[in-house]
Formats: C-alpha cells, sequence, structure tokens
C-alpha cells in the first residue's frame, strides 16, 4: 500500500510541475529577452508584460551599471523620457473630465502670455494641438539641452522661433509644447505639473516608486546611462529633462510601470476607480494627426505599417491588421517603449540603459507576436541588421561630407582673431577662446567643442562628451574682413566683442 501511494505522488508531483501553455510562452520569451539583450549588448533592462488586467512578467536583467555588480530588478529606476507623454495627457484628459477644460480651448484662453512668432498661429493653436506635434514650430530641444534655463525661460524663447511649416500641415516631433501642457495644468488646476501627477496619476496607481522629476531620485537602485564611445560602452553623464518635464522627466520601474499599463489599457480603470471618464479615454487614443513617413520610425521598413498617426501622446500603426499604440522614450544613454495591442488587452513596457538600443523595439513586437498574434519571426536580429545598415548610410554621408574638404587652404585670419564672445538672443552665448593652435567653444556654459582648421574659415572637430559626436563651426567675415558671425550646428551668434 506504501508502495502505491509512493507512485500517486510521484503522478500528482508531475502533473503539478507541468507547464500551463501561459507559463511555457512566459518562459520562452523571457529566454528571448535575456539573449536580445546580449546581442544588443545592453547592460542592463527591465521589462514588462501584461494581458488582461495581471502582470506577466515583470523581471529585470543583466547590471545597472557596466563597471558594477549591481543588477537590475524589477524595483530599478530607469528614466520613462517621452513615455512621460501619454501621462501627462492624462492629467490634461482629468480637467477636460472635470469642465476645466476643453480639448479644443484656444491655449492663449488659459495661457494669455502664450507667444510664437507666427500671431496667427498664436491665436489658433488649441489645446489638442499641444499634444500632437502639428504646431508648425520644428524641433527646439536647443532650448533645455544646450541651455541651463528654467522652464518660464525655454517657452519665452519660443516667440523667437520661426515656425518650419503651417500650421497642422505636417508633422515634426516637438517636445516644448508638452511643456506648454504643463503649465496649462498648472493655471487650471492650482497645482504645478509635478504635484498634480503625484496626486492624481501616481498616487492613486500605487505608483510608490515613481517621480516626477529626476531631482527627486535619490534611490541607490538606478540605473546608469551607457553609450559607445570609441568602440567601448562607456558611463555617461546623465540627461536631466527636468527643465521640460511633462515631455519627459517621470523616472520610474517596470513595477509601477505595470500599474500604469494595466490601467491605461483597461480604460484608465484601477482598484478603486477609473481615473478618467471612457470616452475621455477614448479620445487619448484617436487618432489625431498622420504622420508622414519620414518622420516615424525606421522599423517601418520591416512591419510595413498601412498608415501611421499621433493620437494623444502616442504613436499608432497597424500591425498583422491589429492597431497598435506605443511610444519610445530617449535621453542620452538611456531609454523606454511602451507598447499596446489594445484588442487584446496586451501591453509591454521596456526600460534600457544603453542609447538608442533598439531591441526595445524588437521586444515589443516580439510580445505581440508571443502572447497574442502568433509568430516565430525574430525581430531582434531583424532589426539589428535594420539599424546596422542605417549605421552604415549615416558613415557613408559623414564620409561624403569629409570628402568635401577642400586641401591646402588657410584661415583668413590668424587664429586670435576669431577669438570672443558671440551671442544670440535664441541660442545664447559661445565664448571662442585659443589655446595650442586650437579654438576652444563654449556655449552656454553647458557644451564645450575643441576645433581645428578644416578648410577656408571652417573648422573642425569634437564635443567633449564625445557621444554628442563631430561639429563644424564656420565663421564670417563683415565687410571690414573681421570674423563677425559664427554659425554652429545650423545655430548663429554674432559678435560682441
Amino acid at each position: 500500500m506504501r508502495k502505491i501511494y509512493t507512485i500517486l505522488f510521484v503522478v500528482f508531483a508531475c502533473i503539478g510541475q507541468a507547464q500551463t501553455p501561459e507559463a511555457k510562452l512566459i518562459k520562452d520569451f523571457d529566454a528571448y529577452v535575456e539573449k536580445s539583450r546580449k546581442q544588443y549588448a545592453v547592460p542592463g533592462i527591465a521589462v514588462s508584460v501584461v494581458k488582461d488586467g495581471k502582470v506577466l512578467l515583470n523581471k529585470g536583467y543583466g547590471l545597472r551599471n557596466i563597471n558594477k555588480a549591481d543588477a537590475v530588478d524589477d524595483q530599478t529606476l530607469f528614466a520613462c523620457a517621452s513615455t512621460t507623454k501619454a501621462m501627462t495627457a492624462v492629467c490634461m484628459a482629468m480637467l477636460v473630465d472635470e469642465g476645466k477644460v476643453n480639448w479644443n480651448d484656444p491655449v492663449i484662453k488659459h495661457l494669455p502670455d502664450f507667444q510664437l512668432y507666427d500671431a496667427y498661429v498664436t491665436r489658433e493653436l488649441k489645446i489638442r494641438d499641444l499634444f500632437t506635434h502639428n504646431s508648425g514650430v520644428g524641433n527646439t530641444d536647443f532650448l533645455w539641452g544646450l541651455m541651463d534655463i528654467t522652464s518660464d525661460e525655454v517657452m519665452s524663447r519660443m516667440k523667437q522661433v520661426e515656425p518650419s511649416y503651417s500650421l497642422r500641415a505636417s508633422f515634426i516631433y516637438q517636445n516644448i509644447f508638452y511643456l506648454y501642457a504643463g503649465k496649462v495644468i498648472e493655471k487650471v488646476s492650482g497645482s504645478p505639473w509635478e504635484v498634480f501627477i503625484q496626486k492624481r496619476i501616481f498616487d492613486p496607481l500605487g505608483m510608490t516608486r515613481t517621480y516626477p522629476h529626476l531631482t527627486l531620485v535619490k534611490d541607490v537602485n538606478q540605473s546608469s546611462p551607457h553609450y559607445w564611445v570609441d568602440g567601448k560602452i562607456t558611463v555617461i553623464d546623465r540627461t536631466n529633462a527636468d527643465a521640460i518635464g511633462p515631455a519627459g522627466s517621470v523616472w520610474s520601474c517596470v513595477n509601477d510601470m505595470s500599474k500604469w499599463a494595466i490601467s491605461m489599457l483597461d480604460s484608465s480603470k484601477y482598484k478603486s476607480g477609473r481615473l478618467l471618464k471612457p470616452e475621455t479615454w477614448m479620445e487619448l487614443f484617436k487618432p489625431q494627426v498622420l504622420v508622414p513617413a519620414n518622420e516615424f520610425y525606421p522599423t517601418q521598413q520591416l512591419t510595413k505599417p498601412n498608415w501611421t498617426t499621433y493620437g494623444l501622446g502616442w504613436f499608432q500603426q497597424d500591425y498583422k491588421g491589429k492597431k497598435i499604440n506605443f511610444h519610445t522614450g530617449s535621453l542620452a544613454g538611456e531609454i523606454a517603449i511602451h507598447g499596446q495591442l489594445p484588442e487584446s488587452k496586451l501591453g509591454i513596457y521596456v526600460f534600457g540603459n544603453l542609447d538608442h538600443a533598439e531591441v526595445r523595439h524588437a521586444l515589443m513586437f516580439k510580445a505581440f507576436d508571443v502572447f497574442a498574434l502568433g509568430s516565430t519571426r525574430d525581430w531582434s536580429s531583424e532589426f539589428q541588421v535594420l539599424y546596422k545598415n542605417l549605421g552604415a548610410q549615416y558613415e557613408l554621408r559623414q564620409k561624403a561630407d569629409d570628402m568635401q574638404r577642400i586641401s591646402n587652404t588657410q584661415p583668413s585670419l590668424p587664429l586670435t582673431a576669431y577669438t570672443g564672445k558671440f551671442m544670440s538672443p535664441l541660442y545664447g552665448e559661445v565664448m571662442v577662446t585659443l589655446a595650442d593652435q586650437t579654438l576652444n567653444l563654449t556655449m552656454n556654459n553647458v557644451v564645450n567643442a575643441t576645433v581645428t582648421h578644416w578648410h577656408y574659415d571652417t573648422f573642425s572637430g569634437w564635443f567633449d562628451k564625445r557621444w554628442w559626436g563631430k561639429t563644424k563651426v564656420q565663421f564670417v567675415l563683415n565687410a571690414a574682413g573681421k570674423a563677425n558671425t559664427l554659425w554652429m550646428e545650423g545655430m548663429e551668434f554674432n559678435r560682441v566683442n
């Protein structure tokens, strides 16, 4: 009899250990994540997958810092970067629900001092337009990336930026208008954006390790940014996006982001209620503008969408006949992506600590295949080839540019004649000094570059932050033969001494 009991115990134990189909999918995907991390040489990533209101995977992989042994886990803090935008859209949607603002209100109704270069756009820009990157104003990230100025000063300088195209006539990604959205939220609610988002989203959802600003992050369990420098993965200085907080300053971990993802997939519901009315939640995901191919992700070359749009804080495309919503986040050395397959109530969030590691796209599409749509396609390998080829094309363009150099030319003036202070009311100041036949440029006490003669009155060299790459500086002489104007990265500065 004891022998029979022993046999039955072994049988039941084996049955208990048998994997469910879902468990096997999770195990296989988990292995694919780690394989892909190594394939892309990302020091550390963290991944959350949610489906039907439950967490399938919350896990860290690799290291927080390539020079240390500390492992990434589901509590490790990373930069959400531009995936913050969807959160800011929800904040505004809450005020829409309360009747304090309307998506089609003119921005000047709530910000009377709002002013852009074009008076018509100033008057006609709607609250909705703040979220859809079609204002007509091109990229203005130099206002926070190349300067150490306040949010208010960033917005003040926007009135000097000439439009790149007509209002709502195209699409150019624009961070600063999310900053304006944050100011509207503050004006209408009476609370700064960082306080509002904490009280109205993070606290209700139980996101206890999520912070609206980098300056609030004190926890040692945080990732470090990495970049390929001279063929080696190197820890670099962190980018602080607090000056444009509503566009990309949130910090979090995958454990918290799984709560956010579940809520967004389930019409903004959470344990104690819901963040938004169902119809307001739906408005966030309605296609608002068409995104032209040249402004969409290179992944389209392989996923081949029939349409690409932008909602309120979300990129959108079709994939295998289904609509997907997603958004990447990128700061120097840090990446993120939040993807949704709404019809299957499936979501994925990926953090990584290597600059523009496009394994994030691969894991998103792999998750959609594995947990909903079915496929054995190796997105990690395919996207790696795609981006490698794009990198090679970029290198060819750089070499072609170098071939434009005219040999055996000399500067028009002695090198000392190029030194001095150059100013721009929009871009700030550049100080040019000379040391050992090399010009040193300091922009706004934030950016430094060292350049040597290239040809004629053009100089070439590197930024001190090598991950910023190379730069060329051109001096233009006035009628008196004085180096009166300096051009750098498309920005014009005029001599003041």
